[in-house]
């Protein structure tokens, strides 16, 4: 019987992981760092809700439209080459973003940083998966880099507050630059090649496919309350949407290249764990959209104030990533992730009981803290059980899927609980501001967004301004109460799902199936 040797361990291994998540650090954060903004924005580029779902959902949808593609690309041409010149995109579209002068310029310039983000983020685990051979440094590691996505969901908002406080809402683009030449620098001098030596064909149908599906379905989600939820314009779409993903798991499964080899969901720790995650991101980032206007809409925060009542998340995240991990590894992924999505929508529960009269101190950094404990439990092991079903040469795939069920999941997240804020808001303030007498022009007003109601509110005659304001705040928070029931909703049944369909640990092969692989190979 010959000796297996150990894998080569990198001694600057553990500095690599750093340069790592100061990358995914840098995309994630402007998945957040624009929400504490978007009152700002409402004012200043004169944006409804429904633009300011765009300025938000711009990013992530391109972001999560292209992951699929980007992750191919990596491990096609080379995953250090990918991340550098997605670094480099990344930095002169932040710089675009930042010189915006209408609603249309910023959602565009979101958009093109969505296409530098898709490259960077898979780059980042895949090169994480070749760095880190021994399987249990690899989850460690994996935990980390988990860990930061995490973080950023309250550094975004914390650091987009400073910023605003200081400079003009074009700082929260313009910070990007000094860490997109830090990153890059650091890359070129730790960092190694790898990718996929039998990367085959390029499937050209199904990039388009992925893209159009996301697309579409996210684009109908926006704009569905303005054209009504069973209009001909929403039927429509979803159902575009649907014929779209059902082609293309079509074409992928007879594909010999397939930019997504669907089989792979056949995997029940690779499938449940994406879902997971897809349901923590959904009811996550919707409701991180919700919560930032909320604390300056309703509680009358400054942008500094309100990026620092988010900061739960980070503490919370960051303490109990690493305990995540440490936990998988004794107890199982199945446990620990499915107390992770039950905390989660516990954390979500809560919120929905928020009234006009909770204190923060109370209901809201109570549910936040549930909500953040259940992140760090959820997202580390499942990441850890999607890489490791696949072998290491696929990396870059195996990391694009996880990271487009994030960015798909959170899309559609803002997308749906957004609508779902837009419609009982609009509907709410309408009646509340007839019952006083309120109609034509001041009305409409109110309903593009709430800070416009805030505002109009505050130009009406004294004996109306109070009320008016409270039937504004009250609309705000119907919505918000809906919303975060749908995510209440959503993070328990992934729990369901994963206690029943995750299996604890990654199945260990047989001799005789490796070497089938072997011989097949």
């Amino acid at each position: 019987m010959g000796v297996t040797e150990s894998p080569v361990r990198d001694p600057r291994r553990w500095w690599m992981l750093v340069v790592l998540c100061l990358s995914v650090l840098l995309v994630t954060v402007d998945n957040t760092i624009v929400n504490v903004a978007l009152p700002t924005l409402s004012s200043e580029l004169d944006a409804s809700t429904s633009g300011l779902q765009w300025i938000v959902d711009a990013y992530t949808l391109v972001f999560a439209s292209l992951l699929l593609l980007a992750g191919h690309l990596g491990d096609r041409f080379g995953r250090l080459r990918t991340l550098q010149v997605g670094l480099l995109l990344f930095g002169l579209t932040s710089l675009l973003a930042a010189l915006a002068g209408s609603t249309g310029e910023l959602v565009a310039g979101r958009a093109a940083m969505g296409v530098a983000a898709a490259l960077i983020y898979p780059a980042t685990l895949g090169l994480l998966t070749n760095i880190f051979t021994d399987a249990r440094e690899r989850a460690t590691a994996i935990g980390i880099w988990a860990g930061v996505s995490g973080l950023a969901v309250a550094i975004g908002p914390v650091s987009g507050g400073v910023l605003l406080e200081h400079f003009g809402w074009n700082s929260v683009f313009l910070i990007n630059l000094p860490i997109v030449v830090l990153a890059l620098i650091a890359g070129r001098l730790l960092l190694s090649e790898s990718k996929d030596p039998h990367a085959g064909g390029f499937d050209r149908l199904g990039a388009f496919g992925s893209v159009a599906f996301v697309a579409t379905l996210v684009g109908t989600l926006i704009e569905a309350p303005n054209h009504g939820w069973t209009s001909g314009f929403t039927l429509t779409g979803f159902a575009a949407a649907a014929v779209l993903l059902i082609a293309f798991v079509g074409w992928e499964a007879r594909h010999p290249h397939p930019l997504l080899d669907v089989r792979l969901f056949t995997n029940p720790r690779f499938s449940a764990a994406s879902g997971a995650i897809t349901a923590a991101f959904f009811a996550l980032f919707g409701f991180i959209f919700l919560i930032t206007q909320y604390f300056q809409a309703v509680e009358g925060w400054g942008p500094l104030r309100a990026g620092l009542a988010t900061l739960p998340f980070a503490l919370v995240t960051g303490v109990l990533s690493p305990v995540a991990i440490l936990l998988m590894k004794r107890l199982g992924t199945t446990v620990v992730v499915t107390a992770g999505m039950a905390l989660m929508s516990a954390g979500f529960y809560l919120a929905s009981t928020a009234t006009l009269n909770s204190s923060y101190w109370g209901t809201i950094i109570s549910s936040m803290v549930l909500m953040a404990a259940g992140l760090a439990l959820s997202t580390g092991p499942a990441t850890d059980a999607i890489i490791g079903a696949l072998p290491k040469e696929k990396a870059g795939v195996g990391s694009a899927v996880n990271d487009t069920t994030r960015e798909v999941g959170g899309t559609l997240g803002v997308a749906v609980l957004g609508s779902v804020l837009s419609s009982f808001y609009a509907s709410s303030v309408q009646d509340s501001l007839s019952g006083l007498g309120i109609g034509g022009e001041s009305a409409a007003i109110a309903k593009e967004s709430v800070m416009a109601g805030v505002a109009m509110a505050g130009q009406l005659p004294a004996e109306l301004a109070g009320p008016a304001a409270d039937a504004v705040k009250q609309g705000f928070l119907d919505g918000l109460q809906a919303g975060s029931l749908i995510a209440a909703a959503t993070a328990a049944v992934g729990a369901v799902a994963v206690a029943f369909l995750l299996p604890a640990r990654h199945r260990e092969e047989t001799p005789a199936e490796k070497d089938q692989q072997l011989t097949s190979a």
